[in-house]
């Protein structure tokens, strides 16, 4: 009977406060004056703020005057400074620089593949022949003329050296001989471009040409990919808003969805250039590839630590509650001055960054404080309240 009492005593002190100021608040959002607008909305808060009081006030009265008042039950958890760490969440594309595509240097005749699809080569490793065009002849040809000039002027040498010739003769035979070295080595040269090698060790992805092709330099004449899956890195953009706390040694936490796998490594480099089509930079990744089961191009989830602290205090965010003038509070316990019983006490907080269910507190709660969890959306400032077993909060 008293509560139906309480309510009311507080619709008619609604009424009389407001009175028949609706149609004021109708007219002055009719006037579409931003600056009336908020000045209504200070006022009405602090009509809401004063009614708030008074019900507070007839509360404290109705549980002194009935005896069979209950008191509202709260769990509690203790505040505890522990280690926190934010992560900035992107989405990236692994990628590798050693995935290429193998082009004949020479036209001609693809004469033998030595070769197949994912048979793993060294740097340097012979990986098919070209038909040279009777080069190899040629080449033979020349070395035989080269010892010739090599002969010839040995001997006109020993023989320049006792005085016995003209030094016309053994500067001819001298600069015979340097003409033949220089022919066999570019012959050479041009006979080394008949062979197709590994340039870099990797692994055989693609055999795109078969024997017998006939091929030339230039596009559409690929024989051959070469993957490295050895030295496999993420690239992804950064909002240059995070250019100070995404640095190189950061730690980053990698999820391949389609592997369902996950590593942990750290950032390799970040860029210096920032992209003014989308004001980021760019930041590498590596991702060690022991079992060699991601591939270039494999999307990935990555997670970089771009905060952390050491002792912060943290509160889940659905004991949060947020007042008409957009301040964030929670409630905790505190001793009732009057009495030895406790009540619940607002407290207004500053809060930080938010991972998960987790909200950092930079101010308003300290160390030791104990927080409401369980009955926070229910109860009001300076209620007194019945504490059952706190409840430790279980980690981030």
């Amino acid at each position: 009977m008293k509560k139906i009492l309480s309510l009311t005593i507080v619709s008619t002190l609604f009424l009389v406060s407001c009175g028949n100021k609706s149609d004021s608040i109708d007219d002055v959002v009719a006037s579409k004056d931003l600056e009336s607008i908020r000045a209504k909305r200070s006022e009405v808060a602090a009509q809401q703020k004063a009614l708030e009081e008074k019900i507070q006030l007839l509360d404290s009265a109705i549980s002194e005057l009935d005896d069979n008042a209950k008191l509202p039950l709260v769990s509690v958890f203790e505040a505890k400074p522990e280690k926190f760490e934010h992560y900035l969440e992107l989405q990236g594309d692994v990628m590798t620089d050693q995935n290429v595509l193998i082009y004949p240097e020479m036209p001609g005749t693809l004469y033998r593949i030595y070769v197949q699809e994912g048979q793993r080569v060294a740097k340097g490793q012979l990986l098919a022949s070209i038909d040279d065009g009777g080069l190899s002849s040629q080449l033979a040809q020349l070395k035989t003329q080269a010892e010739l000039a090599k002969t010839t002027f040995e001997r006109q040498k020993r023989l320049w050296e006792q005085n016995i010739g003209s030094e016309i003769q053994y500067l001819q035979s001298k600069t015979n001989y340097e003409a033949q070295q220089n022919a066999v080595k570019q012959l050479e040269s041009q006979l080394a471009k008949s062979q197709i090698r590994a340039p870099f060790s990797g692994i055989i992805d693609d055999v795109i040409k078969d024997q017998g092709t006939v091929v030339n330099p230039g596009p559409g004449s690929e024989v051959f990919r070469i993957v490295n899956l050895s030295d496999m890195y993420i690239e992804v953009e950064v909002p240059e808003r995070h250019l100070n706390n995404v640095t190189p040694g950061k730690s980053v936490h990698v999820y391949f969805p389609v592997l369902g796998d996950s590593v942990t490594t750290k950032v390799r480099q970040t860029g210096n250039y920032i992209n003014p089509s989308n004001r980021s930079f760019s930041v590498e990744i590596p991702i060690p590839n022991k079992d060699s089961k991601i591939k270039p191009n494999l999307t990935a989830k990555v997670k970089i630590n771009d905060y952390t602290n050491e002792q912060a205090i943290l509160i889940p965010q659905s004991v949060v509650s947020e007042n008409a003038a957009g301040e964030q509070y929670v409630y905790v316990i505190a001793k009732d001055s009057s009495s030895e019983e406790v009540v619940a006490k607002k407290v207004i907080i500053e809060t930080g960054k938010t991972q998960g269910d987790y909200l950092e507190v930079l101010a308003g709660i300290d160390n030791g404080s104990l927080v409401i969890s369980e009955g926070a959306r229910s109860v009001r400032n300076g209620q007194k309240v019945k504490v059952i077993d706190p409840v430790a909060v279980g980690g981030k």
